[in-house]
């Protein structure tokens, strides 16, 4: 089981949203350890291992309606959303800022999203 802090106390990541209604969704821990082969392919289990659990990515389609957003999932790192949709309700947009609620598929995890300039 992933701890609620899976991702450390600074995550990285990057929600995109466009006009067409596609989006893209990277969050990851900022302290993933380097691998020692120095190439992605040779990893050890103890690397693969942290790299699944330090880092979630997902892409597809979205709608909005009212305080409802939803994902429609074309694929993701976790298989198990491939296909589905993850529904976010009571989404405030407040400034520059997104806060949706928390998802399915893991440990509830407050997420607050910052406008890039």
């Amino acid at each position: 089981m992933v701890s609620a802090d899976a991702y450390g106390p600074n995550p990285k990541g990057a929600l995109i949203f466009d006009a067409n209604g596609h989006f893209s969704s990277q969050f990851m821990r900022s302290d993933l350890p380097k691998y020692a082969s120095n190439n992605r392919a040779q990893g050890t289990p103890e690397e693969y291992k942290a790299t699944v659990q330090g880092y979630i990515g997902y892409f597809g389609s979205y709608t909005f309606n009212g305080t409802d957003l939803v994902f429609h999932i074309e694929g993701s790192s976790f298989p198990n959303w491939n296909g589905t949709d993850q529904k976010r309700t009571n989404v405030t947009i407040t400034g520059d800022e997104l806060k949706p609620t928390p998802s399915a598929g893991g440990p509830p995890i407050v997420v607050v999203w910052k406008r890039a300039k």
